[in-house]
């Protein structure tokens, strides 16, 4: 038991430090990079978009 809990939070520690380093160096491009923001929040509002048409179809 103690083996399976070191285990879960380990893999917690790991996802949070990669999450951490993705944020870190998105935060860096979109800062420098123009194009990069651009793209960033076009694929935002696709994914927005997409979420809307999910909720649309479960209200029907």
């Amino acid at each position: 038991m103690y083996r399976e809990t070191m285990g879960f939070v380990r893999g917690m520690g790991a996802g949070m430090l990669a999450g951490i380093t993705a944020i870190a160096i998105g935060s860096r491009m979109m800062k420098d990079n123009r194009q990069f923001k651009r793209n960033a929040n076009k694929a935002m509002r696709a994914v927005n978009g997409m979420f809307g048409n999910v909720q649309g179809m479960f209200r029907m």
